[in-house]
């Protein structure tokens, strides 16, 4: 019924149905998390402070860096969950970078949080485009669009999401960047709470190579559990 879809990258499956493909991937975003407060850093909220976000990795994360805090569920759009922040019921909250850039909200917020130590989700930040695989008129007319260093580095990204298997109910990220022909990529995966936490990293010149090296590194140095395997 459509020839071309757009998609947020980090919600797009690994596994692509038969007939279609990503047809370009555009220059990503700002990929960070961004922290939102009342002024305090994420080193400097009090203990017992309430932050607000639904996300299995954020809370992985927030739990493997400030165990501390309390965590709360926070659903919505972005203008709800900042509605909900400055009437109090929360002390901070994590949202992506990229949507508030998008939306011209960025001033709001109070920290941009390291993509090194606060790893995104795969593909964060970046725009796919989905077509049909035989719509060649498609293909030639969004090439244009394709991002090559950003394409690499969410192909890593991805390739170690599909070995790993991980999916929405797994607390796991990881963020590549490139450095001329190189990919050098970061990735986790940890346990809901954030208090079991496996991290490496890998280079190379083949984005799919990297992600699945990775993704062995990981399994055994013991993801396998956490994964449900």
């Amino acid at each position: 019924e459509v020839d071309l879809a757009v998609h947020s990258l980090k919600d797009v499956p690994t596994e692509i149905p038969a007939g279609l493909e990503l047809c370009a991937v555009l220059e990503r975003a700002d990929p960070r998390d961004a922290l939102l407060s009342s002024g305090a850093r994420l080193t400097a909220l009090p203990a017992g402070a309430i932050v607000g976000t639904t996300s299995l990795r954020r809370r992985a994360l927030l739990g493997a860096l400030r165990p501390d805090l309390r965590l709360e569920d926070l659903r919505g759009n972005v203008d709800t969950r900042l509605r909900r922040l400055r009437q109090g019921r929360f002390d901070a909250v994590v949202i992506a970078m990229a949507g508030l850039l998008r939306l011209g909200r960025s001033s709001e917020v109070t920290e941009a949080l390291d993509p090194l130590s606060f790893v995104p989700a795969p593909g964060q930040g970046a725009i796919a485009l989905e077509c049909r695989t035989d719509d060649r008129a498609v293909r030639r007319a969004t090439e244009v669009l394709d991002h090559r260093e950003t394409a690499r580095a969410v192909g890593a990204e991805r390739a170690l999401l599909a070995a790993l298997g991980g999916g929405c109910n797994v607390p796991l990220g990881a963020h590549a960047v490139t450095d001329g022909e190189q990919v050098a990529l970061v990735g986790f995966v940890a346990s809901a709470d954030g208090r079991t936490l496996v991290r490496g990293e890998s280079r190379g010149e083949e984005p799919q190579a990297v992600g699945r090296a990775l993704a062995a590194e990981l399994l055994a140095r013991g993801a396998a559990p956490l994964l449900g395997r």
